[in-house]
């Protein structure tokens, strides 16, 4: 399919090149205006849509979620599984302090003690969305995925998933990451990391699709608790969620 994909662009290029009939070029030009326009509507009937929220409970405490329409895809797969009763009794799997809280993992319900974690879903990937405004702030929701070893276009796990709570960067450390990475940061971001803290080491690597607006206190809670050698908690942490009306 890349293959195709590929082939049938450098297909309509060469045309776009060789092409000396004015009427011709002028089609093609038509056809670009409609492209940019039609994506023009798409980003702003994509920004109108009224913001959708989960509920995600938990034995510590409940958190409101808000998922980001600029991340459609990441979006719609969440609230779809959510609808389904895809995460109810699931448990946070991978648990580490000042980093994150992990869970999504079908294979986590009803786990024995001591069962290795972190490696099941649905059975399929949702494509990287990534977006320089989005970033790993505390409270951040983010998708999982495999390395880039064996997924060199960074494609989420289709439901595993992650909460930020990482910590305070200093501005020399987010500068330094900031160089390695080859991302850019606004006043206002710098701010946030220098402030409520996060992890800007995983920006631009792994898509960020939503973020905590109440319940913040809860992802401490969970992350203060003990875990095993793998980073599981030793007493199951489990969920449920609920799309707010």
């Amino acid at each position: 399919m890349k293959l195709y994909y590929i082939l049938l662009s450098a297909s309509l290029l060469f045309t776009a090149c060789n092409s000396s009939n004015k009427q011709e070029a002028t089609v093609d030009t038509t056809t670009q205006e409609g492209i940019n326009n039609n994506q023009e509507e798409q980003k702003e009937e994509m920004e109108n849509q009224p913001e959708r929220i989960v509920k995600i409970s938990t034995p510590k405490g409940d958190m409101l979620v808000k998922l980001y329409n600029e991340t459609p895809k990441h979006r719609d797969n969440f609230i779809k599984l959510v609808e389904e009763g895809y995460f109810d009794d699931l448990i946070f799997h991978r648990v580490m302090s000042e980093f994150m809280i992990q869970g999504g993992d079908p294979d986590s319900k009803n786990a024995t003690a001591g069962q290795a974690l972190g490696r099941g879903g649905p059975g399929y990937t949702v494509p990287a969305e990534f977006n320089k405004n989005l970033i790993h702030k505390k409270g951040a929701l983010a998708a999982a995925r495999q390395p880039d070893q064996v997924n060199p276009t960074k494609a989420s796990s289709g439901s595993q998933f992650y909460i930020v709570q990482g910590k305070p960067t200093t501005e020399q450390e987010l500068m330094m990451m900031s160089r390695q990475a080859g991302v850019s940061y606004t006043d206002e971001q710098k701010e946030i990391y220098s402030t409520i803290g996060g992890t800007p080491f995983l920006d631009q690597n792994y898509t960020v699709f939503g973020e905590v607006i109440d319940g913040m206190q809860v992802i401490d809670e969970i992350a203060a608790v003990q875990t095993d050698p793998r980073d599981r908690p030793l007493e199951d942490i489990k969920m449920s969620m609920k799309v707010e009306e």
